[in-house]
């Protein structure tokens, strides 16, 4: 895929280079401004190199695919309703302003809010490729386990996913967080929806966190305010408590997305209210501080960008946000005016791991001396300590595997306490790895020939009890006795439970959705019996 990101010469270049090959050419929807998500600005991209690929590199139209990208849907941020039906919009009218041409787009992106949900995730994709085809969508990136016959959607849960696809109401997203709440527990839910509110003040305001409730939020904080020594004492005590039982719910995909920005939110009602009586006490937490935070340049992707923003926003941390496709030197600037604590660096595609590096190194050269973050889809523990750590000498790099980590990382950093410690664990962590990663890879390597002369020969005639007719049987066979035989341990080692089947339900972590799941898989056995 080929886009204006880098400007229209280099455009030119790439799409010369894709013709010479006789290829078709996938033109994604950003130019040097970044990512296209209205209408309007989708169009006028794909109008520009339409007219670009056609009159001055040659392209035939039907050789051009536009992918306008398929945005994430129900996080919770209002700049995110919209995304779908832009998308829509968008596939019709390039149609008319660019002839001959086709579009597609990537499925899966559009649930991402729902990870962990399948169910929910399913019935989205079904119904927005159900109306993506409609409108004249000529392929599509997806996978096919995760799509239902969008006939066979169960109405209110394809009533509640269209109210969000088509953003008909400011309730859409709840009302379907509501539903998947209701199918992923598989409990009934309790008419007493208000009996939280006669439990202790700790748990109620735990709960309120974790629930997203706001309503009561500033009430309990004013009598935790009385009950602690200090307003500090509330924020660091019950409210990060439930803060961080949040973060290990996102972190093992029991949560989704737009409940972890409602929790932020509560949190943040609840910071808001106990700061005047922070400011007239004069106190200062020790935990909190300026976060420097872009996607950088080349990379439009900002879902797990923003939401640590709005978490370490919520947990009194001064976050200045630069947004996507932030080229180094505008990060260089905005720090030396903001002067952060910490500097974030988000990224998803493969080519954001170069500018990376290329960023920490020029940070280096520019005299920043700050943490740095590391996080997104293609950054891991072995690049970040193989990779970038090592350019980096001013202060310490920090893989941040998921968004609900960061606070956790931060408190650390910043905490006087703890902080040199905390580093030179990490920068002894990164070490042992780049060393041992050294290590495995030193192998000597051969000559392809050399290789291909010393391959296995084996003598076919020295093989005994050969059969001479060799032909396909039928094998009949009771798959209701095969059952009985089926080892499911590596079943659930597929879905991250660590154990041993039986033993396995007795976990205290996960036994219990270990079950579920294997009353999950043996309905489908079932079914494949009585289908026969």
């Amino acid at each position: 895929s080929i886009s204006l990101k880098e400007g229209e010469d280099e455009f030119v270049s790439q799409a010369q280079k894709v013709l010479d090959f006789g290829a078709s050419v996938v033109v994604m929807a950003f130019d040097e401004k970044g990512q296209a998500t209205g209408v309007e600005d989708r169009l006028k991209i794909c109008k520009r190199a339409y007219d670009i690929l056609v009159d001055k590199v040659g392209f035939k139209a039907s050789d051009i695919i536009f992918d306008t990208n398929i945005l994430t849907i129900a996080t919770g941020i209002d700049e995110h309703r919209k995304y779908a039906i832009n998308f829509l919009e968008s596939i019709k009218k390039i149609k008319d302003l660019c002839p001959g041409s086709l579009t597609s787009g990537g499925v899966s992106n559009l649930s991402f809010a729902f990870r962990g949900n399948n169910k929910i995730r399913e019935a989205m994709h079904s119904s927005f490729l159900y109306h993506a085809i409609n409108n004249g969508l000529d392929m599509a990136i997806i996978n096919a386990g995760m799509l239902e016959i969008y006939e066979e959607i169960n109405k209110d849960l394809l009533e509640k996913v269209e109210d969000v696809i088509f953003d008909k109401s400011n309730h859409a997203t709840d009302n379907l967080i509501d539903y998947a709440n209701q199918i992923g527990s598989k409990k009934t839910i309790s008419k007493e929806e208000d009996a939280w509110m006669k439990w202790d003040l700790e748990k109620r305001i735990s709960h309120q966190i974790v629930k997203g409730i706001a309503t009561n939020i500033e009430q309990d904080a004013e009598q935790a305010r009385q009950k602690y020594s200090s307003p500090l004492d509330v924020i660091e005590g019950p409210l990060m408590d439930g803060m961080k039982i949040v973060g290990e719910l996102f972190g093992d995909g029991k949560m989704f997305l737009p409940q972890v920005v409602k929790s932020a939110r509560v949190m943040k009602k609840a910071v808001n209210y106990l700061k005047p009586f922070m400011d007239k006490e004069k106190v200062i937490s020790s935990s909190t501080g300026k976060i420097l935070i872009a996607t950088v340049k080349g990379d439009v992707h900002d879902i797990g960008k923003n939401i640590v923003s709005v978490v370490a926003e919520c947990n009194g941390y001064e976050v200045l946000d630069l947004g996507v496709m932030v080229s180094c030197k505008e990060i260089i600037e905005n720090a030396s005016e903001f002067r952060p604590d910490i500097i974030g660096l988000s990224g998803l595609i493969t080519p954001s791991l170069d500018e990376m590096t290329n960023n920490v190194i020029e940070f280096g050269k520019n005299n920043l001396n700050v943490p740095v973050l590391i996080g997104g889809a293609t950054t891991s523990r072995a690049h970040t300590a193989i990779k970038i750590a090592p350019n980096y000498k001013r202060d310490v790099v920090v893989y941040v595997p998921d968004a609900s980590l960061v606070v956790g990382v931060c408190r650390k950093l910043l905490n006087k306490k703890e902080s040199n410690k905390y580093k030179q664990s990490i920068v002894k962590e990164q070490k042992d790895f780049a060393k041992k990663y050294k290590k495995d890879k030193n192998i000597n390597f051969i000559s392809l020939e050399e290789a291909r002369q010393k391959r296995f020969k084996p003598d076919f005639s020295l093989i005994k009890n050969q059969i001479e007719n060799f032909n396909l049987q039928i094998w009949n066979f009771d798959i209701e006795e095969i059952i009985n035989y089926i080892d499911w341990s590596p079943f659930f080692w597929v879905w991250d439970f660590k154990g041993v089947y039986p033993g396995i339900f007795k976990n205290k972590k996960y036994g219990e959705q270990a079950r579920t799941l294997f009353e999950d898989a043996n309905e489908v056995l079932i079914k494949l019996v009585s289908d026969n």
